[in-house]
């Protein structure tokens, strides 16, 4: 039996939606380019951003798509130059070898085989892998996977008993996700869904996504009120959030 989906905290708790997301596409010279379009009845101008998700449109509630894609046209080269200058900056496919290296809060760490260990455990700058050098690449990458995610979740939880007294609300219980753009969400009976992936970012992305959820706790929505808890705890959290935005493809594995 299908289970029903919580409410997250996107939603706002009246009559009138919040924001609605879709996925579009619209054709650019001999090319079809896909885009996330976000409406919101706040918003009062259309706006274009492009980063690790691609091609972002965010639009008031009422603007005609034929409107938004109108201004894409009109805007063509400059979104074909900025999508061309984000590819560029994309790493390259990660590959599952010894050597290799995957990012732990913000560091890199190199993957060495320790056939002689019973677990994956790091070790200054390396991350020993109990295993040697037979092991098959979707095995390691089981293995590296479930010590980020396990690390992950302690990480998460002491962040969350770091900052949950400081914006006044009980520490909710952490679960993880595996989203890879989605870091977080929080449900209104307190529990708040983290994305595994985030271990890989610094202390500091990883500390504003922990408050972001937690303020949820206060404020069911991203209005000033929500922003002004995020504040008090986080003063400079508006320069996390675009660093977050900007440099979260730089850490994260493929």
């Amino acid at each position: 039996m299908a289970k029903s989906k919580p409410i997250q905290f996107e939603l706002v708790l009246d009559n009138v939606p919040a924001q609605a997301t879709a996925r579009h596409q619209f054709r650019l010279d001999e090319h079809w380019i896909e885009y996330t379009l976000k409406r919101s009845p706040r918003r009062r101008s259309i706006t274009f951003v492009i980063d690790e998700d691609g091609l972002r449109v965010g639009a008031p509630w009422h603007a005609s798509l034929r409107r938004i894609e109108s201004l894409l046209g009109r805007h063509a080269r400059w979104i074909t130059r900025k999508l061309g200058e984000w590819r560029a900056r994309r790493p390259p496919p990660f590959t599952w070898h010894a050597g290799a290296a995957v990012m732990a809060l913000g560091e890199p760490l190199t993957l060495a085989l320790d056939p002689a260990r019973s677990s994956t455990a790091r070790d200054g700058n390396l991350l020993c892998i109990a295993a040697n050098e037979a092991i098959d690449s979707g095995v390691l990458a089981s293995q590296v996977t479930a010590w980020l995610r396990s690390t992950a979740q302690g990480w998460f939880e002491q962040r969350a008993a770091h900052y949950a007294p400081a914006l006044g609300v009980p520490l909710p219980a952490i679960y993880l996700s595996n989203a890879s753009s989605r870091w977080g969400s929080c449900h209104p009976a307190g529990r708040v869904r983290l994305s595994w992936r985030l271990i890989q970012m610094p202390p500091a992305l990883i500390d504003y996504v922990v408050v972001h959820e937690l303020a949820h706790l206060r404020e069911a929505n991203h209005s000033r009120d929500f922003w002004r808890w995020v504040a008090r705890v986080l003063p400079d959290y508006e320069i996390r959030r675009r660093a977050l935005r900007r440099d979260s493809h730089r850490y994260l594995l493929a």
